[in-house]
Parts: structure tokens; sequence; C-alpha cells
């Protein structure tokens, strides 16, 4: 994948854009014609959730990320690959990740727990410890040393058994703060074996592959003969409901990790100034129907699928968020407090969305067979987190490990529902809880995949705009 260069100045993506229009004129509408319609294995279609997304949610989830709560993460990037030998990291400056200063951090942030999103959290020796706490204004006198332990053990607790993720030790020295919005997920030229591999292993060894299928689900592998395209996924009817979602998720993510490349892509980087923009032959070679033999609407209609599941988590969560003892803590009062109504004000949407997927139509079989299928399920899907570590790409390592933790809580979110439920309105609970890191990832995952919804609507202008040239 060879990083294209356009003829505009710095500064005009959108021409250089076109330019590459002007050669691609006979392209068919992929949008338009392809992803269309009801999806499978739910009742919503792709046109109610365009708008969805571009009126109520994109606008919204945007600024969300833009609040000092949501655009740091603490992230481990040198964490060695448990499955195989390093391939050593990607030496192109693209896939340099720049770790946020200490100095940088809001101090309600880096001082205390990883449960730093909860009043009574703010209220623990670490925070007092900290020279600043009595400017924020945090503690609770009146909460009890034994109200005070309870936390301290609630919030060190192994939950192990109802994560989805292999998580980071946020108190490893490895451990970094990054800022997201300094380095955004883009084109980064990473590729080859190290990026095959990865893919590779994801999709064989995690995606419930049937026996009797010899070709490779991975959209990076090689022609493989007559069972290409759409006709090859045949296979997925045989699978069960569980199975078929578990493999449209990664689809979906795949598709929508691609479509962040596709949309921010170096088109050009003269004396110095890279100008970034939408690399429609790129977007071809992934999705265009003609050159992936039909495979690339389906990736797409995958895509969708995996909004809707995480759209999902959201509305099903809303009520954790909703409690007075949540506060989405930096340490700046009225920011904070800003944050917490935006937050809400999304997950209002969320509900009032008409067709969600209906998650109580998984593991409902008999219980045995139900509980053993969704402890595969969430093994499969905790392995895939664990294979994030093998990405040799910095920045598309930081990326993957939050889109992987973001959805990996959403299904945690989806399997709780009996425990939010019972949530306590002013004190923690043990049977259900979620870490700030756990937070963070949830809302930028949900980002980005509102903003590849939007990103594949301006594919679709410019697609459209491409038959009149």
């Amino acid at each position: 994948m060879s990083r294209g260069v356009g003829r505009a100045g710095a500064g005009q993506g959108a021409a250089a854009a076109l330019q590459l229009l002007v050669t691609l004129s006979f392209l068919p509408s992929v949008v338009e014609a392809q992803v269309t319609g009801v999806l499978d294995d739910c009742l919503c279609d792709v046109d109610s959730i365009d708008n969805f997304n571009t009126f109520k949610i994109f606008p919204k989830i945007k600024k969300l990320q833009e609040r000092d709560y949501f655009r740091y993460y603490k992230v481990n990037l040198k964490r060695p690959c448990p499955f195989w030998a390093e391939d050593g990291h990607c030496s192109i400056k693209d896939c340099h990740v720049e770790p946020c200063p200490e100095s940088k951090i809001p101090v309600g942030i880096k001082a205390g727990s990883s449960n730093k999103y909860l009043k009574v959290a703010n209220n623990t020796k670490e925070l007092e410890d900290c020279e600043q706490a009595s400017k924020l204004g945090a503690i609770n006198s009146t909460l009890s040393n034994q109200s005070r332990e309870a936390f301290i053990d609630w919030a060190r607790y192994d939950d192990s058994q109802d994560h989805f993720c292999e998580l980071d030790d946020e108190r490893s020295p490895a451990a970094q703060y990054v800022d997201l919005l300094l380095n955004p997920e883009r084109y980064t030229g990473y590729k080859g074996p190290s990026a095959w591999r990865v893919w590779n292993s994801i999709y064989e060894e995690n995606c419930f592959k049937p026996r009797s299928v010899y070709r490779p689900l991975n959209p990076l592998a090689p022609s493989r003969g007559e069972d290409d395209g759409e006709s090859f996924y045949t296979w997925l009817e045989g699978l069960c409901l569980e199975k078929r979602v578990f493999y449209k998720l990664i689809s979906g993510l795949h598709a929508s990790i691609n479509l962040h490349l596709c949309a921010n892509y170096l088109l050009e980087e003269t004396w110095g100034k890279p100008t970034w923009g939408p690399n429609m032959k790129e977007f071809k070679r992934r999705f265009d129907p003609v050159e992936t033999k039909g495979e690339g609407p389906r990736r797409l209609k995958n895509l969708y699928f995996l909004y809707l599941i995480e759209l999902r988590a959201l509305s099903k969560v809303a009520p954790y968020f909703e409690r007075s003892i949540v506060d989405l803590y930096t340490g700046n009062v009225k920011e904070d407090a800003d944050t917490k109504t935006l937050l809400l004000n999304i997950f209002q949407d969320t509900k009032s969305f008409p067709m969600h997927f209906d998650e109580k139509s998984m593991f409902a079989g008999d219980k045995k067979g139900a509980k053993s299928l969704k402890e595969e399920f969430r093994l499969h899907f905790k392995n895939i987190s664990r294979i994030m570590d093998c990405v040799g790409c910095d920045k598309c390592r930081l990326w993957g490990k939050l889109q992987t933790q973001g959805l990996g809580t959403a299904l945690k979110i989806l399997f709780s529902e009996k425990e939010i439920q019972k949530l306590p309105e002013n004190s923690p609970s043990k049977g259900f809880q979620l870490t700030r890191q756990e937070i963070v990832a949830l809302l930028n995952a949900f980002g980005r995949l509102s903003t590849s919804i939007k990103e594949l609507q301006n594919f679709k202008v410019l697609l459209q705009h491409s038959s009149f040239i």
C-alpha cells in the first residue's frame, strides 16, 4: 500500500481527492447501490442508522471526545506480544505515538484510582495526599471509615470473570497517558507480514471458522479461487446466531478501521507539510463490489451491525451514569458537570432509537449450553484483545487496543443487564462497575464508529460527484 501523491498544495486535500476522481468516474455507487436495506440478524435498516447518526449522535459524540475526561487514555504500548516473536516496531514516523506530559494531565484524572468517575472514589487516601486536593473540593468528610474500606476493597476486586478484554495494568511504569486528539487514527503506512499476521490470527483462530471452510476469512489474504466473494459467505448461514454475531463484530471493526485509513490518508507531503484527506482509490480497493467480488458491501453492512451493538450497550448502561454518585471527574467542577450533562443527553438519544438489536435472542437456549457458549464467546474476544499487543505500529496499536476495549466493554454491558438494574443510587456496586479506562474506551470506540458512518456518507457524495465528471 503506497502513499498517494497528489498535485494539490498543502491545505487542498479536497482538490487532490477530486483529481483522483477524474480517473475513477466509472465507479459504481458502492454505498448507494449496495449498502441499503435491512441488516441481517436484526430489524434495522441502513438509512435509519444513517439519519440517526448524522443528525443526532455524530455532532454530540464529537464534542464529547473533545472533553478532557474523554481525550486522555492511559495505555501500555510496550507490552510484548504473547503469541509470537516480535517483528520489531514500525519505523515509519507516522506510526509514532506522542505520550502526554504529566503536567498536561488534569490533576483529577492522574490523582487516585482507575475508578476516578465516582464521587466516592474522590475521597480515597491517594487523593487526600495530592497536594492540590484542597483546591478540588472533592473530599466528603461524611464518608465513614467502614464505607471507605469497603470501597477500596471493591475497587480492587478481581472481575476477570466478566471482562471481555485483557486490560492493561495502569500502575505499570510502562503505561502512559495519551492525548487522543493529538494522535488521531489515520493511515500510517504500516503493512506487510506483520499486519497480515495480526488480522490472520484474529480471523482464523478466533472467529469460530468451521473446519469445512478452507479459504482464509482474512480479507487481506490472497485470492483462493472460485469460492471468493459473496458466495464464500454461505458458511455463515450454518452457524448459530452467537457465532455469526461474533464474526460480524470483528468484520465490522475491521471495516471501520479501514474506513478511517481511507478517509484520513496521506495524499501529499510538500516541504514537510502533509495533506491528509479521502483516498478514493484505497476505498475502492477495500470496498468496491467489483474489486472485492461482492465482499466490500458485506463488510460495510457489518460496520452498521457493530454500530447497532454498541448503540444498544450505551442505551443499556445509561442508568449506571444517571446516578448522582457518578461524576466524570477531572477536577474542574464546571467542566465535569457539563461533560456529564452532554453524556446523559447522548444516552437519551440512544434510548430513543426505535430499532435496537435484541441481545436477549443470544445465549437463550438450554442454560448449560448457553453458559458454555457465552464463556467461549468471551474468551475468544479476550484473546483478540491480547493480539492487539502484537501490532507493530504504535499508533495502530493504540487505536486497536482502544476500539477493542470499547467493544469488549459494550459486550460486558449487554450481558450484565440484571446487575445494572440492581445498582444502588448512592454507593458503589460489587455486582457491576466500569473503570475510567473502560468508560473512555467505550465512548471513544463508539465515536470511531459514528465517524466511520459519517465518512461513508462523505465517500457516497464523492462517488455521486464522480458520475458527473
